[in-house]
């Protein structure tokens, strides 16, 4: 979607946009922080719909304030009543305000790691098998932000896309991490051994605990879904598996808090290498 170079005023009705179902790529970003975030990462945002009293309220609010910094970058802003920007949302606490904007483009994997060794920097890839959750993915690009993960690598079938949930879920962090959608992450992973990647996954009854490894050189970390882990094609195809070990009465943890975990200690280690 493109802006039209003729605009329309705030008070004009603009069409309805369209919705979006969860395998689209995310063409509108909802909540505050997002699309401050998307805003500094230069991101074009062709319309901004913002919550009436913004514009209605005699003391300049954060959100009207956000609302004409969406205008200096060319935006088209849209005033609407809450029940309209509630019926728009795609995700829980719009926080008053919705952009629609180009669609989140998905990296590709060759051009991530050309990128990476033209800057003479060694690639950690976070690889997601068949994470469903968009909370947790959302966090998973946060904590990739982080850590400094390279790209975080995603398979087609069975994944959350890159929708509005996960945007809002990650913070802000989906506009600074690559994201890659394979069609077969076990091919995928065949491919990144060919390259020299060793290629780690989390498994609650592994031997070697997570905290016990080797974490420099080209990495990968293979997180699984939130309820049967890592499938186990994509298991066999590691070189090594890790545990974290557990003290409470719970013994498993989500899938952002054990990528989290992990992908923090192979970071320490791997500036420590530096």
């Amino acid at each position: 979607m493109t802006t039209n170079s003729t605009k329309r005023t705030p008070r004009d009705q603009p069409e309805q946009p369209r919705k979006h179902n969860e395998n689209t790529p995310v063409s509108q970003i909802e909540g505050r922080h997002p699309i401050t975030e998307a805003l500094r990462a230069g991101r074009p945002i062709n319309r901004v719909f913002v919550l009436e009293s913004a514009r209605t309220s005699r003391r300049k609010s954060p959100l009207a304030e956000l609302a004409q910094q969406c205008r200096d970058q060319g935006a088209i802003v849209v005033y609407a009543n809450r029940a309209t920007l509630d019926k728009m949302a795609l995700s829980e606490g719009h926080q008053g305000i919705i952009a629609e904007m180009a669609a989140h483009d998905y990296a590709d994997l060759d051009d991530v790691l050309q990128e990476t060794e033209r800057y003479g920097k060694t690639p950690f890839l976070l690889l997601l098998d068949h994470v469903q959750d968009p909370q947790n993915l959302g966090s998973i690009l946060r904590i990739a932000d982080g850590a400094g993960v390279t790209a975080v690598v995603i398979p087609k079938r069975r994944s959350v896309p890159l929708n509005a949930a996960v945007a809002k879920a990650s913070a802000g962090a989906i506009e600074y991490v690559p994201v890659v959608r394979v069609t077969n992450l076990s091919q995928t992973i065949l491919s990144l051994k060919d390259r020299g990647f060793w290629i780690f996954g989390t498994d609650a009854t592994a031997e070697t605990r997570y905290d016990n490894v080797d974490f420099t050189g080209k990495i990968a970390l293979v997180i699984g879904s939130e309820g049967a882990g890592i499938a186990r094609n994509i298991r066999n195809h590691c070189d090594v598996l890790l545990s974290i070990p557990l003290y409470g009465h719970i013994n498993s943890l989500n899938a952002a808090v054990a990528c989290g975990i992990v992908a923090f200690e192979a970071a320490r280690k791997r500036r420590q290498k530096s």
